[in-house]
């Protein structure tokens, strides 16, 4: 007897029987023996969306669309807070020279232009700014010196996003909005508008609210700007990337899809720009490396979902000032992802996936319906006013303390399996939780709140 077999006739996939869904669920309520299949594989996510255990394109009745604005390709960004215009210059150089693809430049006040961007490669990276003041003559200077620059620079400005989060106008209402009606007639072309929808997500609303409240804080710029500027008007998102994986992907595509209807209705350009970085509601001051676990994770899901940038979070941001480590290292984690995973080999890698379409259009449907109540009910800015978005997003979070508190919700090293020799109080060089702020506001804020903070609280005042 030969001991070479002959060889087998290949088997392809055109040589299996479709199975339906309808035979699939028929199987695996056999299997089940007598248990309930909703009961035992259907879970329902904060947000109301019933997951099921399978996904089959009988669930289609139409063909996939494609998500408007899908980027071909990702960048890596980097954060730079401007204080020492030097320093910020040589460590944007530095970053550029390692990897960086983008830089992030914060300020607390205006600075010296020409110092930050003294020898700065403008072809080669992306800029963004993220300024925590209004000044119409320094965002005429900026805009100057760039327009004789072949640069892509995106401003940022954001009057509703400082309104939200500190409880107050720049200036006030009507200053602000002075600022902008001659900033951006000037510049329409630029890339002059933004909505930070970061402190939502890190304050605790589920990504229903976060999607209704992105595009009823967008939509009352675009009710406020003249006519003839939306033609050119180029509105960019910030977004925080939380743990559910899955979700997370269609959130950020379920935005674009969003973005796209209501950009119709005004009839322009319905491509908007995503920038994206980890939560820093999930992260923890205890067992502090497995923030590089979460934040690797919110990372891919922001590359899959298709984000334009992306600038990961430090895994010590939370108790650390800047540092060349904590940001090489995150730098890093975006390194691996495009060039040793090869998370930039495909473009839209989430197309026709059954799952992760049923969701998008789900989660779409379900913040359109939010949105479209926001709106009957006077607008979001009326709401905050009012209260209603914070104390919407206070339920929110508060239903997602408690899943922690419980145990239900489990943070590794925190309230699940923590090392108890672990001790942080001497490495804190920054405070780590909620800054109660005196100071008088307009309307209540939203507070951004770590799940984390109460029980980190109690450690620290056990460390010996």
């Amino acid at each position: 007897m030969s001991k070479f077999e002959p060889a087998r006739p290949f088997v392809g996939i055109e040589d299996f029987d479709e199975v339906s869904a309808k035979q699939w669920k028929q199987q695996i309520q056999y299997d089940l023996k007598g248990a309930d299949y909703n009961e035992t594989l259907v879970w329902q996510s904060p947000e109301g969306v019933d997951v099921k255990p399978f996904y089959h394109q009988d669930d289609f009745t139409e063909d996939f669309q494609p998500i408007p604005g899908q980027p071909e390709s990702w960048k890596i960004a980097q954060k730079i807070f401007i204080d020492d215009e030097k320093i910020a210059n040589k460590i944007a150089l530095d970053a550029i020279n390692r990897g960086a693809e983008s830089i992030i430049f914060t300020a607390d006040e205006d600075f010296d232009i020409k110092s930050v961007f003294k020898d700065f490669p403008f072809e080669k990276a992306s800029i963004y700014f993220k300024l925590t003041f209004l000044s119409e003559v320094f965002y005429t200077k900026l805009i100057k010196f760039f327009s004789n620059k072949n640069a892509t620079v995106y401003y940022n400005l954001d009057l509703i996003g400082n309104l939200a989060r500190t409880g107050n106008w720049f200036h006030n209402m009507k200053r602000d909005h002075e600022i902008l009606d001659t900033i951006l007639p000037k510049h329409s072309s630029e890339n002059i508008l933004s909505v930070d929808t970061t402190l939502y997500q890190n304050a605790g609303a589920n990504i229903v609210q976060q999607l209704a409240y992105a595009l009823s804080h967008a939509n009352e710029y675009l009710n406020h700007i003249a006519s003839e500027a939306k033609q050119s008007l180029s509105l960019t998102f910030h977004l925080a990337v939380g743990p559910n994986y899955f979700f997370e992907i269609a959130k950020i595509r379920a935005l674009r899809k969003l973005y796209a209807t209501l950009a119709k209705e005004y009839g322009f350009n319905e491509t908007c720009h995503i920038i994206a970085t980890p939560s820093e509601r999930n992260k923890t001051l205890y067992d502090y490396n497995v923030n590089l676990l979460r934040s690797t994770t919110e990372c891919m899901s922001s590359v899959l979902g298709g984000a334009d940038t992306i600038c990961n979070l430090p895994y010590d941001a939370i108790y650390h000032k800047n540092n060349e480590f904590g940001e090489r290292i995150s730098r890093n984690q975006l390194l691996i992802l495009k060039h040793e995973s090869y998370f930039d080999t495909v473009s839209n890698p989430a197309d026709g996936t059954y799952y992760i379409e049923s969701l998008t259009d789900e989660l779409a449907e379900k913040a359109l319906q939010l949105f479209k109540d926001i709106e009957k009910n006077g607008g979001f800015l009326q709401q905050l006013k009012e209260e209603t978005i914070q104390n919407k997003i206070k339920e929110s979070a508060d239903k997602e303390q408690a899943l922690f508190d419980t145990g239900k919700l489990k943070l590794l090293g925190t309230n699940y399996h923590p090392n108890k020799n672990d001790r942080m109080k001497d490495d804190l060089e920054l405070f780590p939780f909620v800054k109660k702020n005196p100071v008088k506001t307009i309307i209540p804020p939203i507070v951004e709140r770590r799940i984390s903070e109460i029980t980190e609280q109690e450690r620290l005042k056990q460390e010996s």
